[in-house]
């Protein structure tokens, strides 16, 4: 894992303790046990959503709070709710709707409490129909989406799942299915999440029974993993679900997400800020290890 990776959880534990209030003895017992947990790996082979995964379930058991970013979840969960209808109107008369729907979907992954800076989503929504892909793959995602018996599309954060539902009523897919996380981490989606957003209404919404803030298979549920095996597409939005399945090239992936960092960045060839659509058919220049 790269070094600046291991900074970057770094300060997001810091965060969390800070959030909810945690004292100090606890709180270094908690930063020195992540310290533990890194260095007692093979930095090759461990992966940063499993450093998340334990520094969340870390405070989680200091705090006894399951949900550590319920009130923002449910905050961004409703503000793209309010958004829902005219975002949905400016598809609609859109001239390529599938095009239009797809960059409002990468900008909704701007909401995202893991990365260590602040983001503005109201102004990302505002750009977000005329930003067009750094990398753009999008083509061979609609021609694919056409000819695919089964769809799986692998959700990311609170409030970005309007935005993916908008997209999914324009893909209009007779069997797609949506994937939750299996339980709280960050601000990731859960099944509550895609029922209190109406997702549950248009697609097969299952969870993916684990709770990194990703999709890592040797850790997912064997009906999670039974869909992604038969799956003739794969939508995996944000850099969490990247992260996890870079170097799954025996599926066909593509990777919806706006690159938050630099390290990201440089794996794919992209600046920080940009947004890709990133077929990984058609792409091989994505680095070995993260």
């Amino acid at each position: 894992m790269h070094s600046d990776c291991i900074q970057c959880h770094q300060l997001q534990a810091e965060k969390l303790l800070l959030k909810h209030h945690i004292n100090q003895q606890e709180s270094q017992k908690i930063k020195a046990s992540v310290d533990q947990f890194i260095k007692s790996r093979d930095k090759q082979a461990l992966s940063s959503p499993e450093v998340s995964r334990f520094v969340h379930n870390k405070i989680k058991e200091a705090t006894g709070i399951e949900d550590l970013y319920a009130a923002e979840k449910q905050h961004y969960n409703d503000l793209m709710m309010g958004f829902e209808d005219e975002i949905r109107d400016r598809i609609n008369r859109s001239a390529q709707p599938f095009e239009t729907a797809l960059r409002y979907a990468l900008a909704g992954n701007i909401i995202d409490f893991g990365p260590p800076q602040a983001f503005d989503v109201v102004k990302t929504l505002s750009e977000a129909a005329a930003k067009i892909p750094a990398i753009d793959d999008s083509k061979a995602l609609f021609e694919a989406l056409q000819k695919a018996q089964t769809v799986l599309y692998l959700g990311d954060n609170a409030g970005e799942i309007v935005l993916d539902k908008l997209f999914i009523e324009t893909i209009h897919h007779p069997n797609l299915y949506f994937a939750t996380r299996g339980s709280y981490v960050i601000n990731d989606i859960t099944l509550k999440d895609a029922e209190s957003t109406g997702m549950t209404a248009i697609a097969k919404v299952i969870s993916n029974g684990d709770n990194a803030p990703s999709t890592v298979l040797k850790t997912c549920s064997e009906e999670f993993r039974d869909i992604f095996e038969k799956a003739d597409v794969i939508i995996s939005k944000g850099q969490g679900n990247l992260e996890g399945l870079i170097h799954e090239r025996n599926y066909n992936i593509f990777f919806l997400l706006m690159v938050k960092c630099h390290v990201i960045g440089d794996i794919i060839g992209i600046k920080k800020g940009n947004s890709v659509v990133y077929h990984n058919k058609i792409n091989n220049n994505i680095k070995q290890t993260l």
